[in-house]
């Protein structure tokens, strides 16, 4: 057994299916099933059974989860100890940093910030898992990734939380449109994050009677986004997605108060992983930062 076998225990017990588990780690589904294979007959046990719904842990192979949690953990103490045990350089930071990101995060915002982490720490690499917002908070439960970035308010019990920006929610359109006009007028759709999808549903409802009129339904915010801008049909956009975007129009959503209905992003990471040094760095980089610069 070694590091990526270790690895690959914990990674499966998390996702209990081995699709999803190739994925994380960078794996094709055949290869990871070769390692199981060889891990089972080196060791003259089932770890594992298939079934329907995925993948079953025998009382053999939960033994050797729990053995993978304490091997993983040391291996990454000795490492950074290792890397970091340079005479003049005792507080280097150095290692891969380990990011779950949301997919809107990734694309907008992440790239320039590690462009900026990295000139200040050249010696640090990047693992970056990118998904929807529910799938980056169950990585940072389960400690596959050291931080995840986060948009929308996702429960956060017994991690630590940082609130990077919060963003507003409009009704986009090419022309001004009438409020109260809505469910006659075409909709563009997106499929987006199941979270803001049920507030977006939960402010329909208090307002209209009847469904919107979806005229065209796409996979990505961006495409929906410019299907707007072609005059296409309005859509329900964050502020930041049509930022610096000027000829539009925007409306803001509200709640019964009149309140603007707020999205955040949140940065989540478990307390004691800033023992080591590369995540306090990034934590504290991402701490400090001005948003109001951030390249949108």
């Amino acid at each position: 057994m070694d590091y990526r076998d270790w690895e690959i225990l914990k990674v499966l017990y998390n996702q209990k299916n081995l699709t999803k588990t190739a994925r994380l780690l960078f794996l094709t589904q055949p290869a990871l099933t070769t390692r199981l294979k060889h891990m089972q007959e080196d060791l003259g046990v089932t770890i594992v059974t298939r079934e329907r719904r995925g993948v079953h842990f025998t009382p053999q192979g939960e033994y050797l989860v729990h053995c993978a949690e304490e091997a993983l953990a040391h291996y990454e103490k000795i490492k950074e100890n290792v890397q970091n045990m340079s005479n003049n350089e005792s507080n280097k930071v150095v290692g891969t940093l380990k990011l779950g990101v949301s997919n809107f995060f990734a694309n907008y915002e992440l790239p320039y910030i590690l462009k900026l982490f990295k000139r200040q720490f050249p010696h640090v690499e990047f693992k970056v898992i990118t998904g929807w917002s529910r799938d980056v908070t169950q990585l940072i439960h389960n400690k596959d990734v050291h931080i995840g970035f986060v948009r929308g308010d996702y429960g956060c019990r017994g991690l630590s939380t940082h609130q990077l920006f919060e963003e507003t929610i409009c009704i986009a359109s090419k022309d001004e449109i009438e409020i109260m006009n809505l469910p006659r007028l075409p909709r563009i759709e997106y499929r987006g994050d199941y979270l803001l999808k049920s507030i977006i549903d939960h402010w329909w409802a208090e307002n209209y009677a009847q469904a919107p009129f979806i005229s065209i339904e796409v996979d990505q915010v961006d495409t929906c986004k410019e299907m707007v801008i072609n005059g296409l049909g309005y859509g329900i956009l964050s502020s930041r997605v049509l930022s610096g975007i000027e000829d539009l129009s925007k409306v803001l959503i509200t709640d019964q108060e009149g309140n603007p209905i707020l999205r955040r992003t949140w940065m989540y990471y478990h307390k004691e992983s800033l023992e080591w040094n590369v995540v306090k760095a990034f934590v504290h980089f991402i701490e400090n930062y001005d948003w109001k610069y951030i390249r949108a």
